[in-house]
């Protein structure tokens, strides 16, 4: 069995965190995830946490968390692009389901983050709906660019934190939620050799000096 679920946003952080070290140390316990946790979440679900993240098939939520069923509500889409869709799921998580925590999921050599860096620099229009994509991302491309970035984890890290920024401006509801207490929103860069996830941004998190982020290479931005 897991932690007893978390009711505030900072032990919802830290229930998540914990389990990536887990993960990244190679000793997971797979919580929730028997025969008895499936009766169990039958008649409803409380997930403690909502994650928006990339669909790379290399970031499944539930393992690098060590997490199991019921626990996370999980939103993915290439590049963690965000429109109404992924807007309206992130605000049934939280208002609906009540979710502490909301969670931008980005990791090193994204594919969307590539292909926009690629189209920026050449020009070229992508086909189909990837160019939906692309178009999500490249505000996030010109914002590194115009700061200077050359380095892969500095465009991820701008993506990531421009989600956040446009979950914040675009949801009124989850802005509401942050400014009450009842959620945070967290960024998180994930590297994929390594298996941990490290803190980018935070908005709505109190994060006292003597209780900081257990993680070895914390970059945050606080808001």
């Amino acid at each position: 069995m897991s932690d007893i679920a978390p009711g505030t946003p900072r032990e919802a952080l830290d229930l998540l965190l914990a389990g990536n070290r887990r993960f990244a140390a190679g000793t997971p316990r797979h919580p929730n995830q028997d025969a008895a946790r499936r009766a169990d979440i039958v008649p409803a679900q409380h997930p403690f946490a909502v994650l928006l993240g990339c669909s790379d098939s290399r970031l499944a939520a539930e393992i690098i968390f060590d997490q199991g069923l019921g626990d996370l509500f999980v939103v993915r889409t290439a590049g963690h692009a965000a429109g109404p869709e992924v807007l309206g799921s992130i605000e049934y998580g939280v208002s609906v389901l009540g979710c502490p925590l909301v969670v931008v999921l980005g990791h090193d050599a994204c594919g969307a983050v590539a292909a926009t860096r690629a189209a920026v620099a050449d020009g070229t229009v992508a086909r189909g709906h990837l160019r939906d994509v692309i178009e999500r991302v490249t505000p996030s491309v010109l914002a590194a660019q115009a700061a200077g970035v050359s380095e892969d984890d500095g465009f991820i890290a701008t993506h990531v934190q421009h989600t956040v920024d446009f979950l914040m401006d675009r949801s009124r509801e989850l802005a509401d939620q942050v400014a009450s207490g009842r959620t945070a929103v967290v960024g998180l860069s994930y590297r994929l050799a390594e298996g941990t996830a490290r803190p980018i941004t935070f908005r709505g998190l109190d994060l006292p000096a003597d209780r900081p982020l257990r993680t070895d290479t914390a970059s945050t931005t606080t808001g």
